[in-house]
């Protein structure tokens, strides 16, 4: 290719011209000289043909010390008078090589100006050799066309060179650094690796190898995850490749700033088994330790730099293929500082050199190649579903199945004894929704329980909505059951108007229908506008607890909608609403005592339980639901206390009831006269009121009353008694006088009392009051009229009695009293 394009020129190639391939531990053959010189034989050579005479070549390389890549330099130039050298030795040509070498100090104008100064002062040069610096071989190489010279260098790499519009006089015979994407490619491809990230010093060199490797990539369907410059201080830019989660990590940087590089690598802890750099081959030996710009460490440096893998040309042919020299590779000589190898074929492809890729593995301890497990390219993330637990689904499972058998046995109770008083009185109907609503509560239990692990997505979206219309209902069905029952109990007890007032089942369940139908109303419009759906949340990455190269990332399923919180607010207000009203029936009855006919106390009970159970219930419900495990033993726990103790406030004190005391209901409450008797009568004067009494002020002046009149019943007997003591005691005085009267009596039979004319009447007997004949016909009348006109007011005696000759001993409450005397006196 080189003579080729040389023979196209304005004057014939010298036939001894030297493609020289010297790097840190190469050197080119000479072996293309005969090429040339067979290629210009029968040509006009006049201007070379004087024997021994000296051809000079431009030699441009950075010499001073303190420049940019002088050690190149310096390491090159022995290799160069061992080329020379060998073309002397092999006496095959009549003329001799002379270099002449310019210091260009790796400065643009200082590199000009080397140039232009071999041009105008120097001798006439065959050709330039050199150009270790990208930024100066760039500005000469494309001014050779005009100076009509050729340039070949054997250290510039930029990709930028490769451009045969712009530099067409300009050869390399190292490849560029473009040329080792394709085997950066194919390496990625060998191990798996399809997410990458690229670390770039801010330069144009690296910045053109970055641009031609992220359009390899594209090809090679390899993921770019981040792609991050720099300029001084790469520890930013190393942090996010970290947060992007990049192990595969492709650095385009030199020496200088790689030190910086993995000393942030370090302190980020991005090295290891989990991480893999992919650095430049071509630094300098031991770069890491002429880095004092960084704070770390020697040894903190080798440890971050453990395993890094370095990629560059393969300095040395591994064929075994002699050249022009007679010499293949493995026999080179070794000399000066480093080893000066001949180097096998040259080849070229559209002006750039073709060359084999190395890939070294860096190994800060031992000489042997250790087998390691190569990294991941990413962070590969199990999705871990946040699930419920078995054991503690089971458990409460269980609690859950005891708490719907005792329900059973609730319902099994009410109904077998659905006839007697008691429980006839307490609504049994109601109570029957009362356990229904228990009984589907229970249920809801089982399905809150269910998640992915045992139902399909698409059995979950309908678990969603089954669970909630149970719970739903089921609350409605009891606590309306219940709060029915004492409506009506508040009905029949607050009648001012002191009507009969008779309220059947058939409106109860009027009521808890209508409270039912709100319910479905509002769950039918949920359902249709906005129905439940399965969501998924996903948290934050958590490290394996197993140690595998592996992150977990937990996932929980939710029950949710687009207006969550405008629905369920409403159903919170409905709830509490009702629940208030509850509150406010049971405490308006809260002194009906009548316990067949009233649960006011025990709903009150379940009230307060119910609204503090579910008030804290749904505070930490919504606090903990990231930890299903908590929600679902929060949730099932406040469902299964609430339930119970509904049923339990209920039930359990009329199954009491009914084995102590099984005529509660039915027993006939007496009143008694005595005055020790006090305390049970007021107790039980409540009961003997009808359904129909007043207030709960006009039972206590009632019974006040009752009270009082009793004992004005009591006076009255005792009065009685010490009359008939009296009498008694004065009945054996008047024997005479009673038997007179008796005859006199009979003498006249036919006469009335009504029609006795009392001028008729023995003037005698009547001026004297306290004769036994007087004092007869007092007693005979007065006692039947108090028995007859006062005792039957206050209950004493049965007023039914219509004849007031009845004798008292007839009353029930005076059969222990000894029959009094009985005169009836005619014309009275």
């Amino acid at each position: 290719s080189l003579g080729l394009l040389l023979h196209t020129r304005a004057r014939p190639p010298p036939p001894h011209l030297c493609a020289f391939h010297m790097g840190m531990q190469l050197l080119t053959c000479s072996e293309y000289i005969r090429l040339l010189h067979l290629h210009s034989h029968g040509l006009d050579n006049n201007w070379y043909t004087r024997d021994g005479e000296k051809l000079p070549i431009m030699v441009l390389m950075p010499m001073n010390e303190s420049a940019l890549m002088s050690s190149i330099s310096q390491g090159i130039e022995p290799a160069v008078q061992l080329a020379i050298q060998h073309i002397r030795e092999s006496r095959q040509y009549s003329f001799s090589l002379i270099t002449k070498i310019y210091d260009t100090e790796c400065d643009n104008a200082k590199g000009l100006r080397a140039f232009f100064d071999a041009i105008c002062y120097g001798p006439k040069h065959l050709m330039i050799f050199g150009g270790v610096c990208p930024s100066v071989t760039s500005i000469i190489a494309e001014s050779l066309e005009g100076w009509n010279l050729v340039q070949l260098s054997f250290a510039a790499t930029t990709p930028v060179l490769a451009d045969r519009k712009k530099y067409p006089n300009f050869f390399r015979t190292v490849p560029s650094d473009n040329a080792v994407n394709p085997a950066v490619v194919k390496f990625l491809n060998y191990y798996n690796w399809s997410r990458v990230g690229t670390l770039t010093q801010d330069v144009q060199r690296f910045s053109e190898v970055r641009n031609d490797l992220t359009n390899e990539l594209e090809k090679a369907d390899i993921q770019i995850a981040d792609t991050e410059s720099f300029s001084n201080d790469p520890c930013v830019n190393v942090k996010k490749l970290k947060d992007n989660d990049v192990r595969i990590i492709i650095g385009q940087f030199d020496e200088n700033l790689a030190s910086k590089v993995f000393c942030c690598a370090y302190n980020l802890n991005m090295y290891g088994s989990k991480y893999q750099w992919i650095i430049p081959g071509w630094y300098q030996g031991n770069w890491w330790e002429q880095a004092n710009s960084t704070n770390c460490t020697t040894k903190k440096l080798l440890t971050a730099m453990e395993g890094y893998i370095s990629v560059d040309f393969e300095p040395l042919s591994a064929k075994q293929i002699k050249g022009i020299s007679g010499r293949v590779s493995v026999s080179a000589l070794v000399k000066v500082v480093r080893c000066v190898l001949l180097q096998g074929q040259v080849m070229f492809r559209n002006g750039e050199r073709m060359g084999t890729i190395k890939f070294t593995q860096f190994q800060g301890k031992g000489d042997v190649l250790r087998s390691v497990e190569p990294p991941k390219d990413r962070t590969f993330v199990r999705l871990q579903r946040r699930q419920i637990n078995v054991p503690l689904y089971s458990i409460l499972s269980t609690i859950t199945i005891l708490g719907m058998l005792m329900a059973g046995a609730f319902l099994f109770f009410n109904i077998k004894n659905r006839n007697h008083r008691l429980i006839k009185m307490s609504s049994p109907y109601m109570n029957n929704l009362i356990i229904l609503g228990g009984l589907l509560s229970y249920a809801s239990i089982f399905l809150f329980g269910l998640d992915g692990s045992f139902v399909s997505d698409k059995e979950f979206e309908t678990l969603c909505t089954v669970r909630t219309w149970i719970l739903i209902v089921g609350y409605t069905t009891a606590f309306g059951a219940m709060f029915a029952k004492t409506w009506r109990v508040h009905a029949i007890f607050k009648n001012v108007k002191m009507k009969k007032k008779i309220i059947k089942d058939q409106k109860l369940f009027i009521i808890v229908g209508g409270m039912l139908l709100i319910d479905l109303c509002i769950l039918i419009c949920w359902q249709i506008v906005d129905p439940l759906k399965r969501t998924v949340e996903e948290y934050s990455l958590e490290a394996d607890p197993q140690g595998r190269d592996i992150a977990i990332r937990p996932f929980l399923e939710h029950c949710e909608n687009t207006h969550m919180t405008i629905w369920l607010g409403i159903v919170y207000a409905y709830k509490g609403l009702l629940m208030l009203f509850g509150c406010f029936l049971a405490w308006e009855t809260r002194n009906v005592s009548i316990p067949a006919l009233n649960d006011s106390k025990y709903i009150g009970m379940s009230v307060y339980n119910v609204g503090i159970m579910c008030i804290i219930g749904a505070a930490v419900s919504f606090l903990t639901r990231d930890q299903p495990n908590v929600q679902f033993c929060i949730v099932a726990l406040v469902i299964i206390f609430c339930s119970t103790i509904t049923l339990c406030l209920v039930f359990v004190p009329k199954f009491v009831t009914m084995q102590t005391n099984p005529d509660a209901a039915t027993q006939n409450r007496r009143l008694k006269l005595t005055q020790n008797q006090k305390k049970e009568d007021s107790k039980t004067s409540t009961s003997v009121t009808s359904v129909n009494q007043a207030n709960t002020s006009r039972l206590d002046g009632l019974q006040s009353d009752n009270h009082r009149l009793r004992m004005r019943i009591t006076e009255v007997i005792d009065v009685n008694h010490k009359l008939q003591s009296s009498v008694l005691n004065i009945m054996p005085l008047f024997s005479d006088g009673e038997k007179s009267l008796k005859n006199h009596l009979e003498q006249k039979p036919q006469a009335q009392w009504g029609s006795m004319d009392p001028s008729r009447i023995s003037r005698g007997q009547l001026d004297d009051i306290n004769s036994p004949e007087h004092i007869q016909r007092r007693l005979s009348l007065q006692l039947p009229i108090l028995h007859h006109a006062y005792l039957p007011s206050i209950g004493g005696v049965d007023a039914s009695c219509s004849s007031p000759t009845s004798s008292p001993a007839s009353s029930p409450r005076h059969r222990h009293m000894p029959p009094s005397y009985r005169v009836m006196v005619s014309g009275l």
